[in-house]
């Protein structure tokens, strides 16, 4: 992939399976971070949406999309970094279709 790692609002994050980047926004539980999360169409383990089971084996965590601030696609293998890149800290884009409440 020869494209430029950058962050990405969530409205173009692929939902065919494949794993992609995600931050992980801020809340009382904790600062942003970074983790790595599928689009599941649903299936035994529950109902269509964002999925993580790589940072927690044998758990599979189920994320609404209001805890998605972005994405990223999976960088190419880069022997030199030993860690995912940073959490996209920038201000949010404006919402789309309003402010949701």
């Amino acid at each position: 992939m020869d494209e430029p790692e950058l962050w990405r609002h969530m409205s173009g994050a692929p939902k065919d399976g494949n794993r992609i980047l995600v931050t992980i926004r801020q809340s009382e539980q904790g600062p942003a971070e970074v983790d790595l999360a599928y689009w599941s169409n649903g299936d035994q383990f529950g109902g269509e949406g964002w999925r993580s089971s790589d940072s927690s084996p044998g758990r599979i965590v189920e994320y609404a999309e209001p805890e998605l601030k972005c994405w990223m696609p999976m960088p190419s293998a880069n022997l030199a970094r030993t860690s995912f890149p940073s959490p996209w800290e920038g201000k949010d884009a404006p919402e789309l279709d309003g402010s949701g409440i």
